[in-house]
């Protein structure tokens, strides 16, 4: 394949060619050059920022790969001690310059003639940072970060034992979609009583963290750790009050659709009682989509998926694979979950996931691979923060993918019946997706409005919150164990409070890049790139906009959208 995208890394202009962290003291110098650095014109002023990027996009990059290779072996000591060494001594020095060097920017009298795209968005994140750094959170952050840890070594210790083999919860998982509903039965149970068998750990951990979060935000002069949050995740664009409207939008114009699906559903398999276990099964009891063999059959026919759609998007993953940057097959000992990791030097990410043969591994590997496009067409702007877009943007990318690349899911499946059915399943998922955010999003509100809370408040609270987005359909009786705890599967409580909502934002344009794309391929695909080649140069409103899409989530538009896809539902099941 004729290469078009440049695969070489930047040549280094501050650090130099064969530099390497080992220790905080080699990495030092670098930072007291920057500080200590005169700026006395314009010029010195831009060396300034694009030498500060290129040092920390080597640093993120380090970071990434100790990242990476914890979660793709949670067991090994030595890599778990080599990512610990950068959570620990690396990043609470980096913290401290990181403010030292936001005020030396804030504080130059040449900031105004900056007037290339995208530095009025930095200088305003720098702002927002410098606001609410206090030099006492640094040792907090790095408490939340082992943590952290702790939580990914305890999920990725599950299994279960199937037919005298070690099954990871995801493997396991596949059974789910077994027509044998007393096979499907006892798989459930097992995974759910393997999680349910430490949830007092899990609390613990949580209970930690939340304590942990608390504290930050009270230093920095914030009544709670979520105002906080919106602070530090820099949403210039919304409030909690949109997300409260959010909340109700999807209560009102969604969950009634979802009684209506999990009524057809339990109709279709002819059940007395639709139970958690009857909802991932084919409704016609046809066996479970199996659209690949093994991580390298997936993303080989992604990589054909991605060129039908574009040839430049399949050669972003043929460069990929031909670089060694993923890792999708699911084995024990591997973190949970599923990441596009941006690599910040070399441009190139790094894409992990927990594959086992489902229909839902290929909607993440085409969420990911969306991510990964993010990060290549933007690995050429000139500053790291440019680089870094919000996730509302971030997650645009991705889900946008999944939709727009669905006319070329025939790569997966030979049988029409059984592109029809994925096509389906998809958007019932998506369906299902929204209320889901709406419920994790609203739980994360109450549980830092209530930083006090017992772990009996806690669940209650959880309980009367996944009622109100849930269908009411589902039988739960001899389960409510299982049911209070279900949170604990989401990691994103636990390691990313408040980054979820951005999947229902970023849900909601993706339906309509969608909308674009059927309506014109060329004009929509196209608006999609040209939004995800911004970066983070523009407001998030301008970023939707280039993809010609609104920045809206009221219940109007909201209910517009669904509209949209219950009408493509309908053509599909014809």
């Amino acid at each position: 394949m004729t290469k078009t995208i440049n695969i070489n890394p930047p040549v280094r202009k501050f650090l130099v060619a064969d530099f390497q962290l080992s220790t905080w003291e080699s990495v030092k110098p670098l930072f007291d050059n920057l500080v200590e650095r005169s700026i006395n014109n314009i010029d010195d002023l831009r060396k300034f920022f694009t030498d500060r990027s290129e040092l920390e996009s080597y640093l993120s990059e380090n970071f990434a790969w100790r990242y990476i290779k914890m979660t793709c072996d949670t067991g090994d000591k030595e890599i778990k001690a080599h990512f610990d060494q950068f959570v620990t001594e690396i990043q609470p020095q980096l913290a401290e310059y990181d403010d030292v060097l936001n005020k030396k920017t804030l504080e130059n009298s040449f900031l105004d003639e900056l007037t290339e795209t995208g530095f009025d968005i930095t200088i305003r994140g720098m702002k927002k940072s410098t606001e609410i750094f206090r030099n006492e959170n640094i040792a907090l952050f790095t408490e939340i970060q082992n943590l952290s840890s702790q939580y990914q070594a305890t999920v990725g210790a599950m299994t279960v034992e199937l037919d005298g083999q070690t099954k990871t919860l995801q493997q396991a998982g596949v059974f789910l979609e077994n027509t044998d509903r007393t096979l499907r039965e006892s798989v459930y149970r097992k995974i759910q009583e393997r999680r349910f068998q430490d949830h007092e750990k899990m609390d613990e951990i949580f209970n930690k963290l939340t304590a942990l979060r608390h504290q930050i935000a009270l230093n920095a002069g914030f009544e709670n750790y979520r105002d906080y949050s919106f602070a530090a995740l820099k949403r210039f664009d919304y409030t909690p009050a949109d997300c409260f409207n959010f909340h109700e939008a999807v209560a009102e114009t969604i969950v009634p659709i979802l009684n209506n699906v999990a009524t057809e559903r339990k109709n279709a398999l002819q059940v007395s009682e639709l139970r958690p276990w009857d909802k991932s099964v084919d409704a016609q009891g046809r066996a479970a989509l199996h659209p690949f063999n093994g991580g390298e059959d997936l993303l080989n026919k992604t990589i054909e998926c991605f060129t039908q759609l574009d040839p430049f998007l399949g050669e972003c993953l043929s460069i990929m694979k031909e670089m060694g940057r993923l890792d999708l097959e699911s084995r024990v000992g591997k973190a949970p979950g599923g990441y596009n990791y941006p690599l910040e030097e070399t441009g190139f990410p790094f894409i992990f996931m927990n594959a086992s043969s489902l229909m839902r591994d290929v909607i993440t590997m085409l969420h990911e691979g969306g991510h990964a496009v993010h990060s290549i067409v933007t690995k050429d702007l000139m500053l790291n923060t440019f680089r870094n877009f919000p996730s509302e943007v971030a997650e645009l990318a991705s889900m946008s993918m999944e939709l727009i690349s669905m006319d070329f899911w025939n790569v997966y499946f030979d049988n029409e019946e059984e592109l029809k059915r994925a096509k389906i399943q998809h958007l019932e998922d998506i369906l299902s997706t929204l209320p889901w955010v709406a419920t994790v999003d609203k739980f994360q509100h109450w549980i830092y409005e209530n930083p006090t809370h017992s772990v009996e408040e806690r669940t209650a609270a959880w309980l009367s919150i996944y009622e109100k987005f849930a269908d009411s359909v589902t039988d739960w009786s001899g389960l409510e164990d299982y049911k209070s705890w279900m949170w604990h599967r989401q990691l994103h409580i636990f390691e990313l409070p408040f980054y979820y909502i951005e999947y229902g934002i970023a849900q909601l344009g993706a339906i309509g890049v969608w909308k674009n794309y059927k309506e014109n391929p060329q004009k929509g695909l196209e608006g999609y790139l040209n939004a995800l080649k911004l970066g983070y140069t523009k407001p998030m409103k301008e970023i939707y906009a280039a993809a010609n899409i609104p920045f809206d989530f009221s219940k109007e538009h909201i209910a517009s959208l669904m509209n949209f896809v219950q009408a493509e539902l309908a053509i599909l099941k014809k």
